[in-house]
């Protein structure tokens, strides 16, 4: 059976995600093994992580823009490169200053890998009515790789070492390159939205965005999604063996969170499609607290974990096809790469911050209790900022959409 151009697009972005943020999301497992081995404190190897966030984010406008004016094949090829190229210089490493140089190229990679050059390739290509369920799609493939990837990491440090598992992980990274054929080319923007489409420059569409108060409050909330998935990600495994819980706990947990945001995408993207996504994330920050709170106010357990990181796992990356949907409510599709890499920004800055100020604090008091407090009050104030943004189009000269 032939494949659609289009669904071959969504079957290959769906994959690449897989890989790369699998792998990523995979990092929290070495914290502790390589802090250890190299004899060095949590925060050499957090402040690692972060500069992976912080790289992804910082270039993903500019790797946006480049798939947005040159197409998407050629930025996933060169991420793929630099990915592996930092993936084996943090398995060969001896040090910190090793271990922060591969951090910096493996963000450098993912900014052409990750959500804003695949799905922007995506939300190009799918009508509006059905682009929440499409990048929704998209979006699992990064749940199913961190459901496959963390315990293949687990296992394999567990086995052999952690640089043996980094090593391994740099063959499933060159596994991308053929994928990025399905990215190939320059999409196109669908007949009906071209009808609300307006010729503009980069500048331009820059200007307008940085203007809008919708997009402003939404890239403040996506810096709290980032804070919030990168402290779970990159320090539950420590915390939960300071509580002396055996290592599959953590593996399990964290496997268990990508198993339940395949779910949890899908459902946000059918309810992106189907009511105002704005209101979608008030509900999805909301229940982030409260799953926070009754964590850590009841007796911590394995059960309790596992329980725990599944329902946090529903409401994971269900905010990306939310988010990036938004992107495209207010703006269009034409530069909704780099529009949503600038959001992105955002959450990779938050990533950054969760990731080395959970380190930091630990370092400095011995527990995570700050942390905790801090995810939440910060979960309820990305509900009270998404409140009141309306899922509108921008009018402009050439648009007669009344404008809010």
């Amino acid at each position: 059976m032939r494949i659609s151009s289009l669904n071959l697009k969504i079957i290959s972005g769906g994959v690449i995600l897989a890989i790369a943020v699998g792998i990523r999301q995979s990092f929290g497992l070495f914290l502790e093994p390589i802090s250890l081995d190299l004899n060095l404190g949590r925060e050499s190897f957090a402040l690692t992580i972060g500069l992976v966030n912080l790289l992804w984010g910082i270039c993903a406008p500019f790797t946006g823009a480049i798939s947005d004016k040159y197409g998407t094949g050629k930025v996933v090829l060169c991420g793929a490169m630099f990915y592996c190229l930092g993936l084996y210089l943090i398995g060969m490493a001896d040090n910190e200053t090793n271990l922060l140089f591969g951090g910096i190229l493996i963000g450098i990679g993912l900014s052409g890998l990750g959500f804003t050059v695949i799905l922007g390739a995506i939300g190009r290509a799918v009508p509006k009515n059905k682009r929440g369920t499409a990048l929704g799609l998209a979006s699992m493939g990064g749940s199913i790789g961190m459901f496959a990837a963390i315990p293949m990491a687990g296992k394999l440090i567990q086995d052999y070492s952690w640089s043996i598992a980094l090593l391994t992980m740099v063959i499933m990274a060159a596994i991308i390159v053929p994928f990025a054929y399905g990215m190939r080319g320059k999409s196109n923007i669908s007949t009906k939205d071209k009808q609300v489409e307006n010729p503009q420059s980069v500048i331009e569409a820059l200007k307008e965005a940085m203007t809008h108060r919708n997009f402003i409050l939404l890239t403040i909330g996506f810096f709290i999604c980032g804070f919030h998935v990168n402290f779970i990600v990159t320090h539950l495994p420590a915390y939960l063996s300071d509580l002396s819980f055996d290592s599959s706990v953590a593996t399990t947990a964290l496997a268990l969170v990508g198993l339940a945001n395949i779910f949890g995408v899908i459902i946000a993207g059918k309810i992106g499609d189907h009511m105002e996504k704005s209101k979608a994330l008030v509900y999805f920050y909301s229940l982030r607290s409260i799953v926070f709170i009754i964590y850590v106010a009841l007796p911590i357990t394995p059960i309790s974990t596992l329980i725990f990181t599944f329902t946090l796992g529903l409401l994971w990356l269900g905010t990306v096809p939310l988010t990036s949907g938004l992107v495209a409510a207010f703006f269009g599709v034409r530069y909704m790469s780099m529009l949503y890499g600038i959001v992105f920004l955002s959450h990779q800055i938050g990533g950054f911050a969760s990731s080395w100020l959970g380190g930091y604090l630990y370092d400095i008091s011995g527990n995570y209790n700050l942390m905790w407090g801090i995810s939440i009050f910060l979960g309820l104030f990305a509900a009270s900022i998404h409140y009141p943004i309306r899922e509108c189009a921008v009018v402009r000269k050439a648009q007669s959409t009344q404008s809010i």
